[in-house]
């Protein structure tokens, strides 16, 4: 009887922290993600590609522009996706459909994949005031 009662505990307890952890885990808003982001893609075809990705909320959705490092607009996003926590951005670039993966890791910088091949990484651009 006792070992029954002390499996019981067991399991219960094993389930109370599961669903306590679940829960503990923060999900990143959308607004976290709007602003300009100076994005690093390493090692692709044409060497390691630096871009700013520009993204403004747009009623309910995400939309934006893809510029160089100079500023000037290469191409406009075309489509961004919200899902569990991350954002998949959508563009063209040289003549290719591409798609850019992030996800949070701090409150200044993302990382993420191009076409889920080549890593990327970013850095929030502060406005200077």
């Amino acid at each position: 009887m006792k070992r029954r009662i002390f499996l019981l505990t067991l399991v219960a307890g094993l389930f109370l922290t599961l669903s306590a952890s679940a829960q503990t885990q923060p999900k990143v808003p959308m607004d976290f993600y709007v602003g300009n982001w100076k994005m690093l893609m390493k090692e692709t075809p044409q060497g390691d590609v630096k871009l700013i990705f520009k993204v403004e909320k747009k009623g309910e959705d995400l939309a934006g522009v893809v510029l160089d490092t100079t500023g000037k607009e290469v191409t406009v996003i075309s489509k961004i996706e919200y899902a569990n926590d991350g954002l998949t951005i959508y563009f063209t670039a040289a003549g290719y459909d591409l798609s850019l993966t992030l996800a949070k890791k701090d409150e200044d910088h993302v990382t993420g994949s191009l076409m889920a091949m080549f890593q990327a990484e970013g850095e929030r651009v502060k406005e200077v005031k």
